[in-house]
């Protein structure tokens, strides 16, 4: 892809080929997709592959679990989470910076933990590019949730856990939503949990997939014979 007009025609079939028939048909999330571009989130090397479905490598000589979401994955998160102006969003796994932006573009604020600072830092400068301002980065472990400035209205882990800590749940609003990746390969289960009132959830299973675990995400007890 040399020209703009190549990078827009590689991003529409995006949208229209991928996307759309992943049943994300929320016109704003779809426009939003249109307004951050996903190859400024990508090493240079990787542009070409910004609008493929797969997974890319967040950093050269990057691990298999060290990757970016594919685009109808970030998009239907982005659909199901009905993020609203006002809301405060805490995403778990900041990685490329990507989904980090769409959350910002649809909400009040975003907090980002990121466990690798590399990835934080690289994510600080795309999104300074972007004018993207209302977003927190902090670097640190989230895998078992993220008490600092908790309750949220959103949160959202970018990797799965083979189980959900507890804690996500006890940091939401009344209302708020939680989306998750839950199990292990190769059954895993994007979960949407709504808060009705502090002290019980709602869980509905969205779908089925299969993403790298966040590091150091609970595990269930193994059994040794």
């Amino acid at each position: 892809m040399n020209t703009q007009t190549d990078i827009e025609r590689a991003r529409f079939n995006m949208v229209e080929q991928q996307i759309r028939p992943w049943d994300v048909l929320d016109t704003q999330v779809l426009d939003l997709l249109f307004e951050v571009h996903r190859e400024d989130f990508v090493l240079p090397q990787h542009r070409s592959l910004a609008f493929f479905d797969m997974e890319i490598p967040l950093a050269a000589g990057a691990g298999p679990d060290e990757c970016m979401l594919s685009p109808k994955l970030e998009a239907r998160m982005l659909q199901e989470l009905t993020v609203k102006p006002t809301d405060r969003v805490l995403e778990i796994g900041t990685g490329s910076g990507y989904l980090t932006a769409l959350l910002a573009r649809r909400s009040a604020h975003v907090t980002s933990v990121e466990i690798n600072p590399a990835f934080s830092k690289l994510a600080a400068e795309r999104l300074a590019a972007h004018d993207i301002r209302n977003v927190t980065l902090e670097v640190g472990d989230g895998a078992r949730g993220w008490s600092r400035n908790a309750p949220y209205d959103v949160i959202v882990l970018t990797g799965s856990t083979p189980l959900l800590d507890e804690a996500f749940q006890a940091g939401l609003t009344a209302g708020g939503r939680l989306l998750a990746i839950v199990g292990e390969a190769p059954a895993m289960t994007a979960q949407l949990i709504v808060c009705e009132t502090p002290g019980i959830c709602r869980a509905t299973g969205l779908f089925e997939t299969c993403v790298p675990a966040l590091r150091n995400a609970p595990q269930p007890k193994r059994f040794v014979f």
